[in-house]
């Protein structure tokens, strides 16, 4: 996510202005504290070389029941922020952040072995169980400097995960005839899911240490007046604005890969226009600009198709018209938001239907996985939409930095429109489900598609977690 990650906002900072530290670490009181901290990171145990494991250690970690959290409970929590509430937070996330992972490894062990052999989802699992193996071993949170020795693996564990997305969908893709695609499937939807919730609740309590130690802050006090962001969320998301944001970085895409020349499609909104409700808007910039990259996508590839084909028919005075513009539909209801983006840009092809919301493709595999191959990193905390511009690197949806737990997904949205990758759609759909909304698709082959994005504007629905491992009927 390419937007600073601080707990609350210091008046006139904008969405995009970031922070610095890699490691995440907040700023130290003093010399001391930040040596505890690298001492601990100093004395983290070597990766494990070993094959396997056995599965005991994870026994009373599976046996304990995840806690979820809602956009509510963070909001809430935020708002006065004390040192008794800080340390609460760690030791939230102490406990949490293992249990989740032990989960997912219980997940992948219940696996077929022939699976689990596949050297993606083997170096997934190296990095699920030595990320659990020293999360275990934090001590529990007492004191300030506990608080930045838990910072530090906690920031040293999302910088290393980086690789994870891809490395599970090339396995996936790799497996597909190993096991049925729906069982595949349904482990890529747990395990994605619980990613991003370690990611939301890591960088939630991150960003809350970062603004205790804040010279402005001051402990205790309630939200000063101005500020739209309580850590992630986002008090006031107006779906209209992100839109605009989304569609400017995809035109701006669609530029630098058709030429600066090519016609593009008109992006007209309409409906409840002045529409805001909480959200982390990373979450809905990632899939806003998912949606609105294939409608452009679709919209003007066909629409060159059909200039080639029928020059004549095509052309009025001479001069090709414009491609059929894109509209966007917003709809406020009491307790939802309905994001619809209508496109003509052809449909989805038939052969690609009954893989749409699939991580497995099928015959298509092999042609994804050498386009996978080039996207070696994506961020968990997604904000999509990075455009080149000689070596300068402008961030797209509102943002002028680097994220600080790693590059947000900067080298997926960079690639051209004929990488594709399979992921958009599956991974938007986890990502809307994550706070208990959806997305759906409606396809006119020979015409275009209708995306149904349905959100909960209240912010009061938990995330949407497997509670325990998930594999057990697989």
């Amino acid at each position: 996510m390419a937007r600073q990650a601080v707990w609350m906002r210091s008046p006139g900072t904008r969405p995009g202005a970031l922070s610095s530290p890699l490691h995440c670490l907040p700023p130290a009181r003093n010399t001391t504290r930040r040596t505890i901290a690298a001492a601990s990171l100093a004395q983290t145990p070597p990766s494990h070389s070993t094959r396997w494991r056995p599965i005991s250690v994870l026994d009373d970690w599976v046996a304990k029941e995840a806690r979820p959290i809602s956009l509510r409970q963070l909001m809430v929590f935020g708002r006065s922020l004390t040192e008794a509430r800080l340390i609460s937070s760690a030791n939230y996330v102490r406990t949490e952040l293992p249990t989740r992972l032990a989960h997912r490894l219980r997940d992948i062990q219940q696996l077929p072995y022939a699976v689990v052999s596949n050297p993606h989802v083997h170096a997934v699992y190296e990095l699920y169980y030595n990320a659990f193996d020293m999360l275990r071993k934090v001590k529990e949170v007492k004191t300030l400097d506990d608080n930045d020795v838990l910072c530090a693996v906690i920031g040293q564990t999302l910088q290393a995960h980086l690789p994870v997305i891809p490395k599970l969908a090339m396995g996936i893709l790799e497996c597909s005839e190993l096991m049925p695609a729906r069982d595949l499937d349904k482990f890529m939807n747990t395990i994605l899911r619980a990613r991003i919730s370690r990611r939301v609740i890591a960088e939630q309590h991150l960003a809350l240490t970062e603004t205790f130690n804040s010279s402005w802050y001051s402990p205790g006090a309630p939200l000063p007046e101005g500020h739209e962001f309580i850590g992630e969320v986002f008090l006031k998301c107006q779906a209209r604005d992100v839109i605009d944001r989304c569609a400017k970085a995809v035109c701006a895409l669609a530029r630098s890969a058709y030429g600066p020349d090519v016609q593009l499609p008109d992006i007209q909104l309409t409906g409840h226009l002045d529409t805001t409700f909480p959200y982390i808007l990373s979450h809905l910039e990632y899939i806003v600009g998912e949606l609105l990259r294939n409608a452009v996508q679709a919209t003007v590839e066909r629409h060159q198709r059909q200039q080639q084909e029928n020059p004549s028919r095509y052309a009025t005075n001479g001069l090709p018209p414009p491609p059929p513009p894109i509209e966007i539909t917003l709809c406020e209801a009491a307790q939802h938001v309905i994001i619809r983006v209508s496109d003509q840009g052809g449909g989805v092809p038939h052969d690609m239907m009954p893989y749409l919301w699939s991580f497995s493709k099928g015959k298509h595999s092999q042609r994804l996985l050498k386009n996978l191959k080039k996207v070696p990193r994506m961020a968990a905390t997604l904000q999509e939409l990075r455009v080149d511009e000689g070596s300068q690197q402008k961030t797209a949806p509102g943002s002028d930095g680097e994220h600080p737990h790693g590059n947000s997904l900067a080298s997926l949205s960079q690639r051209p429109p004929n990488l594709r990758l399979g992921m958009g759609l599956p991974l938007s759909r986890v990502y809307a489900e994550y706070w208990a909304g959806s997305l759906e698709l409606h396809s006119l082959e020979g015409y275009g598609v209708d995306a149904f994005l349905q959100i909960s504007k209240l912010g009061n629905k938990n995330e949407q977690l497997t509670m325990r491992a998930s594999m057990d009927a697989v």
